[in-house]
């Protein structure tokens, strides 16, 4: 979570769908969360797969993002 120089936290508006807010409500319900500790778990969860918080991956995945180009063999990538 973003913090400032005191190491608080720091709070903005988030604007989002309804059809959006209902899901992560229901999800946060599933999960016994707060909606706004279901949007900071789902933040963290993504910084840290793409290595942008510690914990987090640290090198991305090879794979990521290559396509096999024309005439490649499956796997030639």
């Amino acid at each position: 979570m973003a913090k400032d120089k005191e190491g608080k936290n720091k709070s903005f508006v988030l604007r989002v769908d309804s059809e959006t807010m209902e899901a992560i409500e229901r999800w946060a319900a599933d999960e016994f969360r707060s909606v706004n500790g279901q949007i900071q778990y789902l933040l963290d969860q993504a910084l840290r797969k793409s290595g942008r918080l510690p914990g987090g991956r640290k090198k991305p995945d090879s794979r990521a993002g290559k396509r096999a180009g024309p005439g490649a063999a499956p796997g030639d990538f």
